[in-house]
């Protein structure tokens, strides 16, 4: 605020003693008494009275609640792609205003992964992550809130919450927004969601795809098929379906306490969620009056427990990205060789998709994430002592939840894991030096050898599968570069490829990326190489028929055939591609974004 506005309110209230003095130091009354703690600044007396008027004039009913009643910002991650978001918001608006509090709701922006990926729309998706968490800081600050409630549903929306709910740090609670149900395609004459579309594609472009029955009958064509799945895939709202990029962050962040039990695994269109919307309301009352703030939440303990129920659920590598990216954020100390010593100590039990059977509704069916808990916490996997939202431990959040069934088969018993180990790895070597993400679950080998093929963008690969130019007859490393969070610019997921290759059933093939791959990808796949190659990482030295090694049980990734003299003589000959975004969005985001190894955040920089 200016040297005028504090000097005015030298007296009122104290400096909130859980702010970061890294941001902007707001005044707010002391904890135990009003809950209306930091908009009390400007609506006491009349020290402010445009402020008042104007807030009059949006709707606070007397004078009564002007004084008195804390303000509460509910932020929908919404556009019309994912209406029953903010139907949540209503309905959490409504019952804020039954517990006497204002409720402000507003609106952040919310890009649909799966609508534009392998699009140059995607590239707009990792930089949304950070602009959600600019818009929730900047509404919640600027309007002197006491309080946030976040509803959001795709991917890194889920992120961008908890990161600006770690700059703000007043209470917080997160409601996701909930996960789709399956679909069914009547050609296909089984479950579907919207992973399915992209491999069918690659099937479909190395024709390879058919109706199960009476192929190539009228109505039974391959494009018969494409077009089943197209409009049957996504049969109503809801985040993809399967452990992909959204379940992920949603489980990972059930399991820090930022939610109320249940949140991740109740579909959007069950009446649980809309109840839990309801009670949202009635608890962030609760989260206020105990001065329960996110940064309390967000601590190594919460940050272990969503490292360990990512590894046990299959989670997605985008998650390693954005609990980076959080932790960063809270000031938390965690890297990636912390995602590794919880990957080598963690199994990986659950039969979920992409790799899988099962889908989070199946899940659901079972007890949902919170009977996942009780029994991780009863095995000493996960630590039930972490406090919550609540202003219960997360054992005692899950407590009177059911057990898993005895019957059940979407979470194997401890004793009986798909993979002893976690399914995400932590590579280095020559081509990764500050490091790489893999997902490798095992089903596909432990060790891949291959000649590189080298894209310097996605659509390059993707255009060479649409022609069904890959091979099936030689091991490939296909090797996608200048798709960082700068080089992309935005660090775009390619799904697009990666479900193209399972489709065409291309076992001979591992991918290799500076940028991402979306939770729904499967196979031998390795993403977010550091440094990336649009600031002269070694990814940006590979040459075609270079000898790739991957290896994950070594967690090694290297050029074999090129030693550190040969990647310098290639180093000497290599220079940057001229920026083709120079202005906007992304042109601001690759200036700002840091590398993938720290998160890719855009507020931090040194100096």
């Amino acid at each position: 605020m200016s040297g005028d506005d504090a000097s005015a309110l030298e007296g009122v209230g104290i400096i909130d003693p859980k702010s970061d003095p890294q941001y902007i130091q707001f005044r707010c009354l002391p904890p135990g008494g009003q809950l209306n703690r930091w908009s009390h600044i400007i609506t006491r007396e009349h020290d402010f009275p445009a402020s008042q008027a104007m807030l009059y004039g949006a709707g606070v009913p007397s004078e009564d609640m002007m004084k008195n009643a804390p303000h509460v910002g509910i932020a929908t991650i919404w556009w019309e792609g994912n209406p029953v978001i903010l139907e949540f918001g209503k309905i959490v608006k409504r019952g804020v205003e039954k517990q006497k509090m204002l409720a402000w709701q507003y609106n952040a922006v919310g890009v649909s992964d799966a609508i534009t990926m392998g699009g140059e729309g995607m590239r707009y998706s990792l930089q949304s992550r950070d602009l959600i968490a600019d818009s929730i800081e900047t509404v919640t600050m600027a309007q002197h809130h006491d309080a946030n409630i976040s509803i959001p549903g795709c991917d890194k929306n889920m992120p961008g919450v908890i990161m600006a709910a770690a700059r703000h740090n007043r209470p917080f609670i997160m409601v996701y927004g909930g996960t789709i149900r399956k679909g069914y395609s009547s050609l296909l004459e089984r479950d579907v969601n919207v992973s399915t579309c992209y491999e069918a594609a690659g099937a479909f472009a190395y024709g390879t795809l058919h109706a199960k029955t009476n192929a190539g009958a009228a109505g039974r064509t391959p494009g018969d098929v494409m077009s089943d799945l197209e409009q049957h895939a996504c049969p109503g709202a809801g985040a993809c379906g399967g452990m992909y990029t959204a379940n992920t962050m949603a489980t990972a962040i059930e399991a820090m306490g930022l939610t109320l039990p249940g949140s991740s695994s109740y579909p959007a269109l069950s009446p649980e969620k809309a109840r839990e919307c309801e009670r949202a309301a009635e608890v962030i009352k609760t989260t206020m009056a105990k001065d329960i703030r996110p940064r309390d939440l967000l601590t190594r303990a919460s940050f272990e427990n969503a490292l360990v129920i990512t590894m046990i659920l299959g989670g997605s590598t985008n998650g390693v990205l954005h609990f980076l990216a959080m932790a960063n954020t809270a000031e938390v100390p965690l890297t990636l060789d912390d995602v590794d010593r919880v990957s080598n100590r963690t199994p990986y039990l659950a039969d979920l998709a992409p790799s899988g059977r099962y889908l989070m509704e199946d899940l659901y069916k079972i007890g949902g994430t919170p009977a996942v808990l009780k029994m991780l916490i009863a095995a000493g996997r996960i630590n039930g002592d972490i406090p919550t939202v609540t202003g219960r431990t997360l054992a005692e959040n899950v407590a009177d939840w059911p057990s898993l069934p005895p019957e059940q088969t979407v979470i194997r018993p401890l004793s009986d894991p798909i993979k002893e180990s976690g399914h995400i790895r932590v590579l280095r070597g020559n081509l990764a030096p500050e490091g790489a993400v893999a997902k490798i679950t095992g089903k596909e080998g432990l060790r891949f050898e291959g000649k590189a093929r080298v894209f310097n963008k996605e659509h390059e690969l993707d255009a060479a599968l649409s022609r069904g130019e890959i091979p099936r007859d030689e091991n490939l490393v296909l090797i996608v570069r200048y798709e960082g969070p700068k080089g992309g610019p935005g660090m775009p997921e390619q799904l697009r490829a990666s479900a193209a290759i399972i489709g065409a059933g291309l076992k001979n093939i591992a991918l290799v990326t500076d940028g991402r791959y979306s939770g729904a990808s499967h196979g031998f796949i390795v993403g977010h190489v550091t440094p990336e190659a649009v600031v002269g990482g070694p990814i940006a030295l590979v040459q075609d028929g270079d000898t790739m090694v991957i290896d994950a049980v070594q967690n090694r990734i290297d050029m074999a055939n090129v030693d550190d003299a040969g990647l310098q003589a290639r180093k000497a000959n290599w220079k940057p591609p001229v920026a083709k975004v120079r202005r906007g969005a992304l042109a601001k985001y690759a200036r700002l974004v840091g590398d993938a190894s720290h998160g890719a955040v855009t507020d931090q920089w040194d100096g």
